[in-house]
Protein backbone atom coordinates (compact mmCIF):
# COMPACT_ATOMS: atom_id res chain seq x y z
CA UNK A 1 0.00 0.00 0.00
CA UNK A 2 2.41 2.63 1.02
CA UNK A 3 4.52 2.00 -2.58
CA UNK A 4 1.20 3.37 -4.45
CA UNK A 5 1.68 6.40 -2.22
CA UNK A 6 5.58 6.31 -2.82
CA UNK A 7 5.36 5.70 -6.42
CA UNK A 8 8.94 5.16 -6.63
CA UNK A 9 11.03 8.96 -5.73
CA UNK A 10 7.96 10.83 -7.90
CA UNK A 11 5.34 10.13 -4.90
CA UNK A 12 5.74 13.81 -3.88
CA UNK A 13 5.81 15.15 -7.19
CA UNK A 14 2.69 13.49 -8.11
CA UNK A 15 0.87 13.84 -5.09
CA UNK A 16 1.10 17.86 -4.85
CA UNK A 17 0.38 18.08 -8.81
CA UNK A 18 -3.40 16.29 -7.99
CA UNK A 19 -4.05 18.55 -4.88
CA UNK A 20 -2.87 21.73 -7.09
CA UNK A 21 -5.00 20.78 -9.42
CA UNK A 22 -8.05 19.93 -7.23
CA UNK A 23 -7.37 23.55 -5.58
CA UNK A 24 -7.54 24.99 -9.37
CA UNK A 25 -10.88 23.11 -9.99
CA UNK A 26 -12.46 24.27 -6.69
CA UNK A 27 -11.35 27.58 -7.37
CA UNK A 28 -13.11 27.78 -10.81
CA UNK A 29 -16.21 26.54 -9.16
CA UNK A 30 -15.87 28.79 -6.59
CA UNK A 31 -15.19 31.74 -9.26
CA UNK A 32 -18.28 30.47 -11.51
CA UNK A 33 -20.42 30.20 -8.73
CA UNK A 34 -19.39 33.58 -7.67
CA UNK A 35 -20.02 35.47 -11.42
CA UNK A 36 -23.04 33.32 -11.89
CA UNK A 37 -24.87 35.18 -8.52
CA UNK A 38 -23.84 38.37 -9.63
CA UNK A 39 -25.21 38.37 -13.13
CA UNK A 40 -28.46 36.61 -11.63
CA UNK A 41 -28.79 40.04 -9.14
CA UNK A 42 -27.88 42.45 -11.96
CA UNK A 43 -30.57 41.05 -14.51
CA UNK A 44 -33.16 40.54 -11.04
CA UNK A 45 -32.04 44.71 -10.82
CA UNK A 46 -32.56 45.44 -14.38
CA UNK A 47 -36.11 43.90 -14.45
CA UNK A 48 -37.02 45.60 -11.16
CA UNK A 49 -36.01 49.37 -12.39
CA UNK A 50 -37.70 48.24 -15.90
CA UNK A 51 -40.99 47.15 -13.91
CA UNK A 52 -40.98 50.19 -11.75
CA UNK A 53 -40.18 52.54 -14.43
CA UNK A 54 -43.23 50.76 -16.20
CA UNK A 55 -45.48 51.02 -13.38
CA UNK A 56 -44.74 54.97 -13.04
CA UNK A 57 -45.90 55.27 -16.81
CA UNK A 58 -42.16 55.69 -18.06
CA UNK A 59 -41.01 53.71 -20.79
CA UNK A 60 -37.80 52.35 -21.39
CA UNK A 61 -35.61 52.81 -24.78
CA UNK A 62 -34.11 49.37 -24.68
Amino acid sequence: MMEIFAMGKYGAYVWSSFALMFMVMIACVVQARSRHRKMFRQIESRLKSQALSEKNGHRSEN
